[in-house]
């Protein structure tokens, strides 16, 4: 089995919305074709199929979680130092072109949020950064031409 890295607070987060959908979701929706059911008819039950739906939803979600939990490799950025970028590591950058900064953590495939500077490991930019150190600077494809950015901070922890 293919193992994913992770962090620990990532693994905590898909561990959480596991936890919501078996305990909280999934009765809900049983609930609710429960109710649906009731109303008679169920070829012309937009409820019901609404309903049916949702627990599609959830208990495919389910099983994804489960799946991506039991394959998790949780990394401790803690436990890394260094002026080099690896998995784990909250780098500042700086646009060369526009001089805006930005600042990401590097983290697993299946906890990367850009909007919360969790940046996945696998995308351009990550694989750019990986192996390279404070003051290095690194080229990135992107749809409007390569972007240039310089690393300008590397820390753990």
């Amino acid at each position: 089995m293919q193992k994913f890295p992770m962090t620990g607070k990532g693994l905590q987060r898909l561990e959480e919305e596991l936890r919501k959908l078996k305990s909280e979701e999934r009765p809900a929706v049983i609930r609710a074709i429960a109710e649906a059911r009731s109303h008679g008819d169920l070829s012309e039950n937009a409820e019901y199929h609404a309903a049916r739906d949702r627990q599609s939803f959830i208990e495919g979600r389910i099983l994804e979680l489960e799946d991506i939990i039991s394959s998790a490799e949780v990394i401790d950025p803690a436990s890394l130092s260094g002026d080099q970028v690896k998995f784990g590591a909250q780098v500042s950058l700086v646009d060369e072109e526009t001089d805006k900064e930005a600042t990401y953590q590097i983290v697993g495939v299946h906890e990367a949020d850009i909007k919360q500077g969790l940046l996945s490991v696998s995308s351009p930019l990550a694989k750019s950064l990986i192996g390279k150190r404070i003051g290095d600077s690194v080229s990135v494809p992107a749809p409007g031409g390569d972007r240039t950015y310089e690393i300008l901070a590397v820390t753990y922890g």
